[in-house]
């Protein structure tokens, strides 16, 4: 029978156990079946599940073990899948109603692809209506809670992915990221989570309507509970894309350095743009100190001189036409009766929502160009130093709210009222620039014993070294702790 502590275990700990005659892969997919089956329902972060097609699966890579044959680096594991991405003979909603009938005819790229690497995909994680808002809930399959506190958002949009493998009803995950919905989720549910370099791994098939269009800023990548993990998937899944990919090839730069006293990095806390809670910085400098004492260079500041508000809405003015394009004129038009009372220097979530909603190609190019000013600074930066630790949001994870739009929702931070998408900063200083960013878990924190996550941001193509970094301070400082009741 299978070693069923090894529903905590990594994923390349699950594949070496099958390797080895330890357990098999039949024998651990119903150890998560039926971890499924007991403990999802107190956070309905699994959603869709096909457990007949996942037998079959796990037997067939079983009996090709004992044969002495490996698909890949994930032969026999157990996963699951962020809602969105296309599995065959399972809906795609985005957690719309209007697609409750959407069953997916083949798998998405990324699917695909951990499938050949032996993954066993039995089930689908939840996710936000359309993938916009930091909780996981919808009209399709309800909200998911976080498995450190079900009151508590598990982040989103890959907010089932996270639950899911911080409970241990999973063996690996991959999400998607455009407003740091990979890493928000690793941050409040204290799992690993890798937003890549923009362009890096297919989007083909993630999505609820089939789409070939280029998308800006978005991006397809792993959660995990370890960050070898990561960087073992992040290599199975990038590449070029399958039908537009030729003259195309990929070689992610290897790190350069094996030890964490090797590296220097700067500690970034807070900006105008963003008040961050004095419990996530709080750990975060227990973190720089941690690391200095294991010979890290750590200065705390900020990567470079500008204007951060100016940075934020620029992001903004870049990645909502991508969430709004495919939105009805209805709400385009609703968005231009609105703008003429929007004065230019409104930086409220809702202000800067409809500027961006309702720019025009001249407005869009000028955030552009700027973009590409911050990019000379970044690749300026990193000449300097390895990477930059910052937060992954605002706070640990906050109390769901489902009832109120997030236009006019607030979330505590250091004890008084913000507004809820000023931590979106956070998302965009990474993700507006098209570089890696890595979430590695520190742990619960103070008074509220909740997770807290760093973000490891590291140069274009670095996402190598970001994974590199978390892996030496998992080793050095551990890694990710179980939530109480999912041991």
């Amino acid at each position: 029978m299978a070693n069923k502590a090894l529903h905590h275990a990594s994923a390349l700990r699950i594949a070496a156990a099958i390797r080895d005659g330890e357990t098999t892969a039949v024998e651990m997919l119903e150890v998560f079946i039926d971890r499924t089956e007991r403990l999802n329902q107190a956070i309905n972060a699994i959603i869709a599940t096909d457990f007949d097609a996942a037998r079959e699966a796990a037997a067939g890579l079983d009996l090709l073990n004992s044969q002495g044959y490996r698909l890949g680096a994930f032969h026999g594991v157990p996963m699951t899948v962020k809602e969105s991405y296309n599995v065959a003979g399972l809906p795609t909603t985005a957690g719309d109603p209007d697609y409750a009938d959407n069953i997916a005819k083949a798998d998405a790229v990324v699917v695909d692809r951990i499938k050949r690497q032996g993954g066993v995909v039995f089930g689908k994680t939840n996710v936000p209506l359309n993938l916009t808002d930091w909780q996981s809930y919808n009209a399709v399959y309800g909200g998911t809670g976080n498995p450190w506190d079900a009151q508590r958002t598990p982040g989103g949009s890959s907010g089932g992915s996270a639950a899911a493998l911080a409970a241990g009803l999973t063996g690996l995950e991959f999400g998607s990221d455009i407003g740091a919905s990979i890493r928000n989720p690793a941050h409040y549910c204290g799992v690993f989570g890798h937003k890549p370099t923009f362009d890096i791994v297919p989007r083909r098939g993630h999505g609820k309507v089939l789409s070939n269009k280029p998308s800006d800023i978005s991006v397809c990548g792993p959660l995990a509970r370890s960050a070898m993990d990561m960087e073992v998937a992040m290599l199975a899944i990038a590449g070029a894309d399958p039908v537009y990919g030729e003259g195309w090839h990929l070689t992610l730069p290897k790190p350069t350095k094996d030890d964490l006293g090797d590296f220097k990095v700067a500690l970034m806390l807070e900006t105008s743009a963003s008040e961050v809670d004095d419990e996530v910085k709080t750990k975060l400098l227990t973190l720089a100190d941690d690391l200095r004492r294991a010979g890290v260079t750590v200065d705390e500041r900020d990567p470079f001189a500008v204007d951060w508000d100016q940075y934020h809405e620029d992001y903004f003015r870049l990645f909502r036409p991508v969430t709004h394009s495919s939105l009805p004129q209805e709400v385009f038009d609703g968005w231009l009766a609105q703008r003429p009372g929007v004065a230019e220097d409104d930086r409220s979530y809702n202000g800067m929502n409809i500027k961006a909603a309702t720019e025009s190609y001249y407005e869009w190019a000028a955030a552009d160009r700027r973009r590409y000013g911050y990019r000379d600074q970044w690749k300026g930066f990193f000449q300097d130093y390895d990477l930059l630790l910052c937060p992954a949001a605002a706070s640990a994870a906050f109390l769901r709210e489902e009832t109120i739009p997030r236009e006019h929702r607030m979330i505590t931070v250091n004890g008084h009222d913000v507004e809820y998408n000023d931590q979106l900063f956070w998302a965009g200083i990474a993700g507006s620039v098209y570089l890696p960013g890595t979430v590695a878990p520190l742990g619960p924190g103070g008074v509220s014993g909740l997770p807290v996550g760093v973000q490891i941001v590291g140069p274009y193509m670095g996402d190598l070294t970001t994974i590199r970094f978390a892996h030496l301070m998992e080793q050095a400082f551990g890694g990710c702790h179980v939530p109480p009741g999912f041991e």
